[in-house]
């Protein structure tokens, strides 16, 4: 059976991996290149690197509609297209092949369609989640499932660390996908609709703002949701302290209270930051400030001066 191959970040590139040892891969389809930086490096998609070093056929379309773009598509003969983190497509390609096109989702669908929700179930608190292999169809995230794997989220666990995990776990699902497809195997059942679904809609950096005022452990599923990207962010200040924007990596729950509003700050002789929030405190173990790279809080604290009355804020 052949297959084009639609992705572009990192988190495709294991599937691009099994897929290509295991069947024919007559295209890939990515992300165009771009110059990026200050010197203007033309950069190109960890799907596009991948695909060269297999020396496989690349496709990079500006515009998915393009009749010239259409048409080779379509002298590629695919029986299938397997897409992962890519674009939306429009119906005239995903229609195309006779098999089908399927996607990999991040989470157990029907719950958390949308844009982010390897972020969204941590910053909710979730302790499970999964991967989803589906039909696409024309409204996004709503085709006929194929097949899925429940995954545990851990305690601790920050957005990057599933999404590595993920990565590894969605390419293993979705070559057991292609093959059950390819010897006529698949049996798909309609996503359910229920009404305490929850959506994973695109994350701005406005969702990525620290609010103290919540309870505790929401903040720290908040701040480990969007580690190490976005990254969730808050505001210092103090007197005779100019507000600066702090972004937040890391963060532990404190086993103690902390007096005063939320968002006030408890620095120790140990260098250790406590920041109050509704209902107990959050240590702060790894941060960033302006004009700095990430760094640990101890890192930082050494070097800091605090003014008066320093804080925290929304």
């Amino acid at each position: 059976m052949k297959l084009i191959f639609m992705g572009t970040p990192e988190f495709a590139v294991p599937s691009l991996r099994a897929l290509a040892s295991a069947h024919t891969v007559v295209g890939v389809i990515t992300a165009p290149d771009k110059p990026a930086g200050r010197g203007k490096k033309v950069l190109t998609s960890a799907v596009k690197q991948v695909a060269e070093e297999l020396d496989l056929y690349v496709l990079q379309p500006t515009n998915l509609k393009d009749p010239e773009f259409l048409n080779e598509l379509k002298l590629l003969d695919a029986d299938l297209f397997v897409v992962l983190a890519f674009r939306m497509l429009p119906e005239v390609v995903w229609s195309m092949p006779p098999k089908g096109t399927i996607n990999l989702h991040a989470s157990l669908l029907p719950d958390y369609r949308g844009a982010a929700p390897i972020n969204r179930a941590i910053m909710n608190g979730e302790t499970k989640t999964g991967l989803t292999t589906f039909f696409i169809e024309k409204e996004i995230d709503t085709g006929m499932i194929i097949d899925q794997v429940e995954m545990s989220i851990g305690l601790e666990e920050n957005a990057g660390m599933l999404h590595d995990r993920m990565m590894e776990k969605g390419a293993e699902l979705l070559l057991s996908t292609v093959h059950k497809i390819e010897n006529d195997a698949v049996k798909p059942i309609p996503q359910k609709i229920s009404s305490d679904m929850n959506e994973a809609p695109k994350i701005f950096k406005e969702d990525c703002e620290i609010d103290w005022t919540c309870k505790t452990e929401e903040v720290h599923n908040h701040i480990r949701g969007l580690s190490p990207y976005p990254t969730a962010w808050t505001i210092a200040a103090g007197v005779d302290f100019a507000e600066q924007s702090f972004k937040i990596f890391e963060s532990r729950i404190a086993e103690f209270k902390i007096a005063g509003q939320h968002g006030c700050i408890l620095l120790t002789d140990e260098l250790r930051l406590f920041v109050k929030c509704d209902g107990g405190a959050l240590e702060i173990i790894e941060l960033q400030v302006p004009g700095k790279k990430r760094m640990l809080t101890t890192d930082f604290l050494r070097g800091f001066r605090p003014p008066i009355d320093f804080r925290f804020h929304k």
